[in-house]
């Protein structure tokens, strides 16, 4: 009997449609009517007017990470363990986005990207969402990694 490899893995189709989803997300940014007050975009900082769908706090540079992500995504998809890497990495960067958009004093110099409370949950069930779709569909085994033949089963 013989197998086949799947061309993608699930991980591997599962970064493809998030980076799909980040490149959408970041050109609707720099469309007016998905982007509410588009005349108040910023390119970075806390005073940028523009809200993505108007919910969405956003500014030129914010639209670029989503777009980078995106980017990144499609790069990292190639194979099974950049995926996942992909996965569980890009997590920790929408994690540490949410920590900053909780503690980050708003009106601070320091502050780059405009985030309102949509946006901080947002990138909170962006990092759970990402790290877990990188520990359970890494659970198949990866196809690049051949198991050694028992003598079992080579009977």
């Amino acid at each position: 009997m013989t197998t086949t490899t799947p061309k993608y893995m699930a991980v591997q189709a599962a970064a493809l449609l998030v980076a799909g989803g980040f490149l959408v997300i970041g050109v609707l940014g720099f469309i007016p009517g998905a982007t509410t007050d588009y005349d108040l975009l910023e390119w970075s900082g806390h005073h940028s007017g523009a809200k993505l769908f108007g919910i969405f706090a956003i500014s030129g540079l914010h639209n670029i990470v989503h777009l980078v992500s995106g980017v990144v995504g499609f790069a990292l998809a190639r194979t099974y363990a950049a995926s996942r890497a992909y996965f569980l990495g890009g997590g920790l960067v929408y994690l540490a986005l949410w920590l900053h958009g909780l503690f980050m004093n708003q009106g601070s110099r320091a502050n780059l990207l405009p985030v309102n409370g949509a946006d901080n949950w947002l990138h909170f069930g962006l990092a759970i969402g990402m790290v877990l779709l990188g520990l359970t569909l890494a659970g198949q085994r990866d196809p690049t990694k051949r198991r050694p033949r028992t003598r079992k089963q080579a009977r």
